[in-house]
């Protein structure tokens, strides 16, 4: 068993404001107390998401974890202590998972841009064995909106999707999961220009420029429109007859539907032998990955909207 220490590095606001501003790396902050259906994982690398600036600016405050508050959802690591209800982790088992079960529904005080974070075993997944801690990292919350997206709006083989936003976290992740496990009879996604490149390489069959066309406009329309930036008004355009939107930030144009990501483990598990055989594979920026003292740095990159895919914390550990 590690021996784990009392207190720990970690990114920590006690207000909310910019993360410039607020946002402070401490040694001293106290290692979180164990659940007894949770483990302690021993953070590895942790994925950034939008909702981590939105989240320190106060635009949820109604439904808030108390301050102070560690940022972060993604995590990979390694479990390194376990609650007494744990049923299948043990200590040293490599792991991945979004630690927040409902993602802006009083997620928990203590994130995972931090070298230990406390995290109900069901919310988490072993760690494919293919990827690096880097890698997993940038995973959970993209591959599960993506996921939970395609099934609540019931998409199934042989229909066809346009994904709005394709070159982002959620949309490099619904254009891959829409072809190679869902069996989607075409995908069309859109980006600026010198993203087309990377959509027809995750398996997009049309990459739409959205700097030079206008999607609404394309020749065909599709059973399911995926919203990942917030165009709804016009996505509802682009959808077939009796077909549907969904959308994950935005306003909401009816007949689209939005949703927040619930954190599942099980899904992860249900995809990892997709990853495993690479026909998923993880999107990082390529100057994506910022080590643990530069997360300010990274959390303004992903304030941008430029990344494609994901920016990753990496790595956390000093002995690394």
């Amino acid at each position: 068993m590690e021996n784990v220490p009392c207190t720990m590095k970690a990114w920590i606001y006690g207000q909310h404001g910019k993360p410039e501003d607020v946002l402070k790396l401490k040694s001293d902050v106290v290692v979180p107390e164990l659940k007894e259906d949770q483990v302690l994982v021993k953070v590895m690398a942790s994925g950034l998401n939008p909702v981590d600036n939105k989240r320190m600016l106060g635009i949820f405050v109604q439904a808030e974890c108390p301050f102070p508050t560690v940022p972060g959802y993604d995590v990979a690591g390694v479990v390194v202590k376990v609650g007494s209800q744990v049923k299948n982790l043990k200590v040293g088992d490599e792991v991945y998972g979004n630690i927040h079960e409902k993602a802006l529904d009083h997620p928990k005080q203590y994130g995972t841009l931090a070298e230990y974070t406390a995290v109900e075993e069901r919310l988490l997944a072993p760690k494919p064995k293919n990827l690096s801690f880097a890698e997993a990292a940038s995973l959970p919350v993209a591959i599960g909106t993506a996921y939970e997206g395609l099934q609540r709006c019931e998409f199934t083989a042989g229909q066809s999707i346009l994904v709005l936003g394709g070159a982002g976290g959620v949309g490099s992740m619904v254009i891959q999961l829409a072809k190679h496990v869902f069996g989607a009879s075409r995908v069309v996604a859109t980006a600026s220009t010198g993203k087309l490149e990377l959509l027809r390489n995750l398996g997009a069959d049309l990459a739409v420029d959205y700097t030079k066309e206008n999607f609404e406009d394309l020749p065909e329309k599709f059973d399911v429109v995926y919203d990942c930036v917030g165009q709804c008004e016009r996505a509802v355009k682009a959808m077939k007859e009796g077909g549907k939107v969904v959308i994950v930030i935005g306003a909401v144009t009816v007949p689209a539907f939005v949703f927040i990501v619930t954190s599942n483990g099980a899904d992860l598990e249900k995809l990892n032998p997709y990853l495993e055989s690479g026909k998923v594979k993880a999107v990082i920026d390529p100057n994506g990955i910022y080590p643990f003292s530069q997360t300010l740095e990274g959390l303004a990159y992903v304030d941008t909207g430029r990344v494609a895919g994901k920016v990753v914390i990496y790595p956390i550990q000093q002995d690394n």
